[in-house]
């Protein structure tokens, strides 16, 4: 496994459209083993292929406090949103900041596994919040874009800022 480099916002690769997978093979399984070690070293609890540059369709959670509960959702498709949850979101790609962000409490989500098999999963709350957050990714939307306008101001200076000083 190798631990991928992370696109930061405001990197325009993160508004890139991933595209769908066509075979789950050993290639994608890598990429998959990759993205999990890349989420856990970070550390995250989330990560959308296309924070690593490459633009498909694949999401990798793991919301357990063990970090033992690794969930790989390939070409996922939300089917069913209900309810209203508000929740602080961070993000690997946005290091440092934090916002609420209204998300479904509740979502139905179709997709394949590492396995290829297609799946089907309800979840709620954290979990719903985090597999929305990440197919938003996939679609080319990073969190901010739900803040106003002012805020996503700051923190592009803000993260503008950091980068330059790590040089």
């Amino acid at each position: 496994m190798t631990v991928r480099a992370i696109l930061h916002y405001p990197d325009p690769r993160l508004r890139k459209k991933a595209q769908p997978v066509a075979v789950v093979d050993d290639g994608i399984r890598r990429l998959v083993d990759d993205m999990a070690e890349t989420m856990y070293q970070a550390p995250g609890i989330g990560l959308a292929a296309i924070q690593i540059d490459v633009p498909q369709r694949i999401v990798v959670i793991d919301c357990s406090a063990q970090h033992n509960d690794l969930k790989v959702f390939i070409n996922p498709v939300i089917t069913r949103r209900e309810g209203v949850y508000g929740i602080e979101e961070g993000c690997l790609s946005v290091p440092g900041i934090f916002e609420e962000v209204q998300r479904a409490q509740t979502v139905a989500v179709e997709a394949l596994g590492r396995d290829g098999q297609p799946f089907t999963l309800i979840a709620q709350d954290l979990l719903a919040v985090c597999i929305q957050h990440e197919i938003d990714h996939l679609d080319g939307k990073v969190f901010v874009d739900y803040l106003s306008r002012l805020k996503q101001q700051r923190i592009r200076k803000k993260l503008e800022k950091q980068q330059r000083l790590a040089m």
